[in-house]
């Protein structure tokens, strides 16, 4: 089973417009909710490619229950295809377009604030988003503790790996990605990093398996624009490996094993909402197979790519995916 902890929880909305005019009214074509967040999309693609995963964080108020509703409906579906399922998953290792969806486990804990809304407005004419993200509710030292508790019970449990995932909502300590990394590495169990700001910096010093910032995120807590510069950086702040998003460009891998750049040969229009969280799942899911890292990355750059010709976050197209896969250029990287 793979953990995936979201502290900053949404309900994605995402309205369809056919044409976005600042300072003008619009009529919307078409409305979908999710449950959102980066934690909760990484486990939504994962499930699709076959692997049990189980999502905690913090969801409350009217917000929370509709995303927990969401999120059951998507387990409902997939608990008959999930039944008797392979354990880690095996969907994703040809083209991950023919195995069976896995239904995700809620393991939300409730707090007294409302969960957080974000609102994409995608503009159909040039396939631009528009985001607008809610701050999310405040959270109790109580209700911090309780988390804790419920985490470290999560982690006792048959976990491969655990992904931490997206801002901190208020009230949550800073510090607080460095403390449920330590709390992995005491358990034995793998963990990534994909945060941003003081929350990453502070997260490098508890020596997370795998950070996976975007190029500006790199270079926000390591003075370096050069990508490469900037993940070894990174490395030397404490992570052991750095899965760097360089956008159309691909991306960056370094470990202590050594160092890759990928892409696909052909960019895609779309939206790019949730890009980098499907990414996340495919770097996840082929440490859980034992994947060599250029094979891990190569599944990370086609599902960010398929990400972009979904419609919503947490998504993918898989006929995008299947044609991706195995043209994805995967080269060694120099040293600068």
């Amino acid at each position: 089973m793979i953990l995936t902890v979201t502290l900053n929880a949404a309900l994605d909305l995402t309205y369809r417009v056919p044409h976005l005019v600042p300072h003008a009214s619009h009529r919307v074509r078409e409305v979908t909710e999710r449950p959102g967040g980066k934690g909760l999309n990484v486990a939504r693609v994962l499930g699709a490619l076959g692997f049990r995963t189980t999502v905690t964080g913090f969801a409350g108020g009217e917000t929370g229950r509709t995303l927990r509703t969401l999120l059951a409906a998507d387990g409902a579906g997939a608990g008959r295809a999930a039944d008797g399922d392979r354990g880690s998953g095996t969907a994703a290792g040809s083209a991950g377009t023919g195995g069976e969806t896995a239904a995700v486990t809620d393991a939300l804990v409730e707090v007294a604030g409302p969960t957080r809304r974000t609102v994409g407005v995608v503009d159909e004419s040039t396939g631009d988003t528009t985001q607008l993200n809610e701050p999310g509710p405040h959270i109790s030292p109580e209700e911090w503790e309780r988390f804790l508790t419920a985490y470290r019970g999560l982690l006792e449990q048959d976990v491969e790996a655990v992904a931490l995932c997206g801002s901190l909502p208020p009230g949550v300590p800073v510090g607080a990605y460095a403390t449920l990394v330590r709390e992995a590495r005491t358990a034995g169990i793998p963990a990534l990093l994909d945060t941003s700001g003081e929350p990453l910096r502070r997260g490098l010093a508890a020596r997370p398996d795998l950070v996976k910032p975007n190029a500006d995120e790199l270079a926000g807590i390591t003075g370096t624009a050069e990508p490469l510069r900037a993940a070894r950086a990174a490395q030397r702040r404490g992570a052991r490996a750095v899965a760097a998003s360089l956008g159309a460009d691909g991306m960056l891998l370094v470990t202590q094993d050594g160092a890759w750049s990928a892409a696909v040969p052909e960019r895609l229009a779309g939206n790019p909402t949730g890009a980098g969280d499907s990414a996340v799942a495919g770097l996840l899911s082929g440490l859980a197979e034992g994947l060599p890292w250029p094979e891990r990355l190569a599944r990370a750059v086609a599902l960010s790519a398929a990400t972009v010709r979904a419609p919503v976050a947490g998504e993918f197209d898989e006929q995008t995916y299947a044609r991706m896969l195995p043209s994805v250029r995967v080269r060694g990287a120099e040293t600068p």
